[in-house]
């Protein structure tokens, strides 16, 4: 979605079908790890100075966090397609899940599959008796947000400037890893109800802010990269005014041209419980 992004731009339609069975579980094994290794480098393509190596990857399956892979094919060749990576955290006494990223191979994309992913971390989650998770996500992604939001039930309510610094990532376009915290309360009201696709407690809409739908190709090219910069800078203060007054995202809209759109109100504590 997490730190680099809950998941990279779409690349398969949703009417191609996986080659096989996905099952999706808990990595264990040393080979599981690495193959995760792998596939962040192939996703987000980092230099080696940002790459989160492999022992994190066993340290966080072993200290409260998650590594879940998401594995295709035959039961004699399965094929690591997707991860996800949470950290344990600690915030005014309570602990939470920092899920640092989530990937999806290209080819398997917008079929649904981060979805189930993040679904599969909900559950060990809550069995855990741990009833939020965390994530930061960049606000220029017009997809990723309509998933967290609309189709997970996430809010936001913090805006982080330039979190990382500039990365190597292609898919940042070079400008600054700004990031919105994603605070999904896994119990609450407003996420089982998107969850069970039942009506979602309404608010009253008090700000929207937009994304174009060019922003994909005004990050990709440098003669375009300056039009991209000032949606982020522009967006970057309506959130920062936004959240100053209270306010929260809690709804996304995308319409025919694909352009995205977040929707913020007051958000109901009382909702979380």
């Amino acid at each position: 979605m997490t730190g680099a992004g809950t998941e990279a731009p779409s690349g398969r339609t949703p009417s191609e079908k996986m080659p096989g069975p996905v099952t999706i579980r808990k990595c264990e094994a040393l080979r599981e790890m690495q193959a995760c290794f792998a596939l962040q480098k192939e996703v987000w393509k980092f230099s080696d100075a940002e790459l989160i190596p492999v022992r994190i990857f066993v340290v966080a399956s072993k200290i409260g966090g998650q590594v879940i892979g998401a594995f295709a094919g035959t039961d004699d060749k399965k094929e690591l397609i997707g991860f996800a990576l949470a950290l344990p955290g600690m915030r005014n006494g309570h602990s939470y899940l920092h899920s640092q990223m989530l990937a999806v191979r290209q080819q398997y994309r917008n079929g649904g599959l981060g979805r189930r992913m993040k679904l599969y971390q909900r559950e060990d989650a809550l069995a855990r008796g741990i009833e939020l998770m965390e994530w930061t996500f960049d606000p220029l992604e017009i997809k990723n947000a309509y998933l967290n939001i609309e189709k997970l039930g996430a809010i936001a309510r913090r805006y982080s400037v330039d979190q990382y610094g500039l990365t190597s990532s292609p898919l940042q376009g070079g400008l600054p890893s700004d990031r919105l915290v994603a605070e999904w309360w896994m119990k609450s009201k407003r996420v089982e109800a998107v969850l069970a696709e039942a009506p979602r407690p309404k608010f009253e809409c008090r700000a929207r802010i937009d994304v174009p739908a060019e922003i994909y190709a005004w990050k990709a090219a440098a003669a375009t990269r300056a039009q991209a910069l000032a949606v982020q800078t522009r967006n970057r203060e309506r959130f920062h005014q936004a959240f100053a007054e209270g306010l929260s995202v809690l709804g996304y809209e995308r319409d025919a041209n694909g352009n995205g759109r977040f929707l913020l109100g007051n958000w109901d504590e009382s909702l979380q419980y």
